[in-house]
């Protein structure tokens, strides 16, 4: 009995080590960042002399309430239109047909050169259609945009002057929020999706590492897709893996984090769902793709270092899921075991771990926010945002594992319903991604557990993994209530 209790501490120990060193490596990202944000801005590179053609893809897929927006919004981009292509690769089975040939109709009596593309199969998914559309386009440059969003009309004038230099493959933007003060969920989405693009891109790139297309919001350069061998879909992140392997041959990546790309955040639990098992299972699949190129490859120690964890961040779940399950037996041993309680002590350095985060997170807020709210808001948001992941750890940790095993898939896409700021409901309209499962069962079984572990160390008087327990207890069950709710 004595060996399972101390294999428990250890484990435990390991896990904690593990979400360390990943919250180090996103510490340093953050210092990196505030360096490059107290640097001045550089100007705007000048116009070029000859706009080139630049093609919009645009990825479509069953989005009855948002096909019309991102159409109407990408023939509005400013741009001489001799030079500008538009193609509407829509592999849908619904009513989008209809409304998107209807648009797509529309601007070209007007003289747009746009396209509705067709495919006899959806094979391949997103990076199928990509690819498909790449042939039948003549253009230089291709913007992408999911039907999500909605690009501002100066989108392509502020990202094409900065391909001036010929070794840059890809300009990305930020994603901005449509809907961000929508719910509770969507203020939470944003509270972490911020942090990358505020903090982990801008850092990436003030270190010279290797940041990440984001799907959507950018700008390729012809030339760079085909050098890095084209679109793969052989994992759910076709647009991390892309990214991978044109860095590894050399083309540099551009951030822009000042230009803006606005896109709506999914609303009900089954759609937030959809997408972290799509971008946790991407990136486990990549990972296992190129984490071994990556080490083989002629890069800086750092570089590797930052790319690891960067390529692995998802497993972060599974150390997560693993720790809190161990967690509640713990306080038992605890209480059998006074004897290791310098070791207990030690372990309970846990909370350190999150320094480290409450840095990164806190930068971000400050940026997004402007300082315009109080640090308390920042604390709270904080807190059940943690809580939240960590009741999103089960389906993640799910995810990544199918990753690494290497077990396909299909590419759940994520449920658009032309929500903004807080107008326009989504209750009864008809995508949704999944059925109540055994997974959101088990989610709630865990909810009842970690109530355990609370209740254990009430009994015991042992609060050193009270807060944890009470995070755990709170993101599973704030999980659990909005899946079952959003279900209904």
């Amino acid at each position: 009995m004595l060996i399972v209790e101390l294999l428990l501490v250890a484990l435990y120990g390991l896990c904690l080590l593990f979400i360390l060193s990943f919250s180090l490596t996103q510490f340093h990202l953050t210092r990196l960042a505030r360096q490059a944000y107290q640097q001045p801005a550089a100007p705007a590179p000048p116009a070029p002399a000859a706009w080139p053609r630049v093609t919009v893809q645009l990825p479509i897929y069953n989005e009855l309430y948002v096909v019309e927006r991102i159409i109407d919004a990408c023939a509005a981009l400013r741009y001489p239109t001799d030079r500008l292509h538009l193609q509407v690769l829509d592999d849908s089975t619904d009513e989008t047909v209809a409304l998107a040939a209807a648009r797509v109709a529309h601007y070209r009596a007007q003289g747009l050169r746009i396209d509705h593309v067709r495919r006899p199969t959806r094979e391949g998914f997103k990076a199928g259609a990509l690819r498909h559309g790449l042939e039948q386009t003549d253009g230089e440059f291709i913007a992408i945009f999911d039907a999500d969003f909605v690009p501002e009309p100066d989108f392509l004038r502020r990202t094409i002057p900065h391909f001036q230099d010929a070794h840059t493959g890809v300009v990305q933007t930020r994603w901005g929020h449509l809907n961000e003060e929508y719910s509770l969920l969507t203020e939470l989405q944003a509270f972490g999706l911020n942090a990358h693009f505020y903090v982990e891109q801008v850092g990436r790139t003030a270190g010279g590492h290797f940041i990440n297309f984001n799907g959507t919001g950018g700008v390729w350069r012809r030339t760079c897709i085909e050098d890095a061998g084209g679109w793969h879909a052989d994992t759910l992140t076709e647009d991390l893996d892309l990214s991978y392997r044109a860095q590894l041959r050399g083309w540099r990546f551009r951030y822009l984090p000042r230009v803006v790309a606005p896109a709506e955040l999914p609303a009900a639990m089954d759609a937030i769902k959809s997408q972290q098992f799509r971008w946790t299972k991407g990136a486990a699949e990549t990972a296992r793709k190129h984490l071994g190129q990556m080490w083989r490859s002629g890069q800086p120690l750092s570089t590797k270092v930052h790319a690891t964890f960067h390529l692995l961040n998802s497993s972060v779940f599974g150390a997560i899921l693993l720790m809190a399950v161990l967690s509640v037996p713990l306080v038992f041993v605890r209480a059998d075991l006074p004897a290791l309680r310098p070791v207990f002590q030690l372990a309970s350095v846990f909370l350190l771990g999150f320094v480290p985060l409450t840095y990164y997170y806190y930068t971000s807020w400050q940026l997004a926010t402007h300082d315009r709210k109080p640090t308390g808001w920042f604390l709270m948001r904080f807190i059940l945002f943690l809580s939240v992941m960590m009741g999103l750890s089960l389906h993640n940790a799910r995810a990544v594992w199918l990753g690494l095993r290497r077990q396909p898939s299909a590419f759940v896409r994520t449920p658009k319903l032309g929500l903004v700021r807080r107008q326009g409901p989504w209750q009864g309209r008809r995508y949704h991604t999944s059925r109540l499962s055994g997974l959101t069962l088990l989610e709630g079984g865990l909810t009842l557990y970690f109530l355990s572990g609370l209740v254990a160390g009430l009994y015991y008087q042992d609060f050193g993994l009270f807060p944890f327990h009470l995070m755990l207890t709170g993101g599973f069950g704030i999980v659990f209530y909005y899946s079952v709710r959003h279900r209904r």
